[in-house]
C-alpha cells in the first residue's frame, strides 16, 4: 500500500524541541520531492519547507527559518523535521507530502497529520 504517515508530533514548551518523522511505503522517498505543511483550526494549510530530490535542496519559509530543518534518511526511507526553539505559534498540525513519479505511476501523497502542540 502506497501511503505516508507522520508522527513525533506532542506537546512541548516554549523553547522546546521536536523531531517530526514521515514514514513512507510503497514508495521510494528518496526519488520524491517531500514537502512539510502545518495547518491551524479555521486556516488554510500552509507551506513550511520542501525538500527537492534532485540535488537534495532544501527551502523554508521566513516564519521558521533557522529553526526548522528538513532531512531524509534514505535508507529507512523517512523524511524528518526536526524543530528547534518552538513558539506557541508554531502549534498546529503538521502534515508530510511527497509529490513525484516511479515508473508508470505519479502520486501526490498526505500523511493523516500529528499535532504539536507548544505551550507558553
Amino acid at each position: 500500500q502506497v501511503q505516508l504517515a507522520e508522527s513525533g508530533g506532542g506537546l512541548v514548551n516554549s523553547g522546546g524541541s521536536l523531531r517530526l518523522s514521515c514514514a513512507a511505503s510503497g514508495i521510494t522517498l528518496r526519488r520524491f520531492n517531500v514537502r512539510w505543511y502545518r495547518q491551524t483550526p479555521g486556516k488554510e494549510r500552509e507551506l513550511v519547507g520542501e525538500n527537492i530530490s534532485l540535488g537534495d535542496r532544501t527551502t523554508y519559509v521566513d516564519a521558521i527559518k533557522g529553526r526548522f530543518t528538513i532531512s531524509r534518511d534514505n535508507d529507512r526511507n523517512m523524511v524528518y523535521l526536526q524543530m528547534n526553539s518552538l513558539t506557541p505559534e508554531d502549534t498546529a498540525v503538521y502534515f508530510c507530502n511527497a509529490k513525484g513519479c516511479a515508473g508508470n505511476a505519479c502520486y501526490d501523497l498526505w500523511g493523516k497529520g500529528t499535532q504539536v502542540t507548544v505551550s507558553s
